[in-house]
């Protein structure tokens, strides 16, 4: 299959080259390509010093927007599967294997990477897990759909995917409404296990003060998008 790895990045000079580096060593047989998201700092110039193929975006979309780009890119280069992966060194593409796995054998539409099954590496602060939790059993209660790690940014679609997300495809925080609408259209969902690193330079895009902004927000938009959308099957 035509796998693609999308990196949406936003000022992560400090971690993109050693993002790139592993999924070259550890992943060498599949594509990729950084959305640079109108980054401020010196992305740009690593990805162009390295020959990084990179889609250089004219003003900042936020993290659904990047991402959607990169579907949007994989539908119009008729990939197979893409994958999600954060450009900040948090994932590891030892793992990239195990979440395609399920896709190419034709049992998965979407495959989440899970820090929560084997419970091995990087957990993520107490207070983050708790609103992980939250959201999960929010979406089980709105679609039917057990997905522990609901924030996860590590994730792969098959083509029917693809062509959804390009088309439309949730903002700002974008990982449990993906979700949620994927379980209302009546996408096929699992997790694998995974092992995630803490992030190594640069800032997060949610602090502590910004979490329960979040908590409420995602929350508020899962539910509107449950009333408003018919289930499909």
């Amino acid at each position: 299959m035509k796998i693609l790895i999308i990196i949406p990045a936003y000022n992560e000079e400090e971690n993109i080259f050693n993002t790139i580096q592993d999924i070259r060593f550890k992943a060498p047989n599949v594509g990729y390509i950084v959305i640079n998201d109108c980054s401020k700092d010196g992305t740009k110039a690593v990805l162009k010093e390295n020959n990084i193929p990179y889609l250089d975006l004219p003003i900042n979309l936020g993290i659904g927007g990047g991402v959607q780009a990169g579907y949007l890119y994989a539908m119009e280069h008729d990939y197979d599967i893409a994958i999600q992966f954060d450009g900040d060194g948090q994932h590891d593409a030892l793992y990239i294997k195990d979440l395609i796995a399920p896709i190419e054998s034709g049992q998965a539409d979407v495959v989440i990477g899970s820090r929560f099954i084997e419970k091995k590496g990087f957990q993520s602060s107490t207070m983050r897990r708790m609103g992980i939790n939250f959201l999960s059993g929010l979406i089980e209660l709105l679609c039917s759909v057990k997905v522990k790690d609901v924030t996860s940014g590590m994730r792969a679609v098959n083509k029917k995917m693809i062509c959804e997300f390009a088309q439309n495809y949730a903002q700002d925080y974008p990982e449990p409404e993906a979700i949620l609408a994927a379980g209302l259209m009546g996408a096929r969902i699992v997790e694998v296990p995974v092992c995630m690193h803490e992030r190594q330079n640069g800032v997060s895009s949610i602090n502590t003060l910004k979490s329960v902004y979040y908590m409420i927000k995602v929350s508020l938009a899962l539910i509107i998008e449950r009333l408003t959308t018919r289930r499909r099957r």
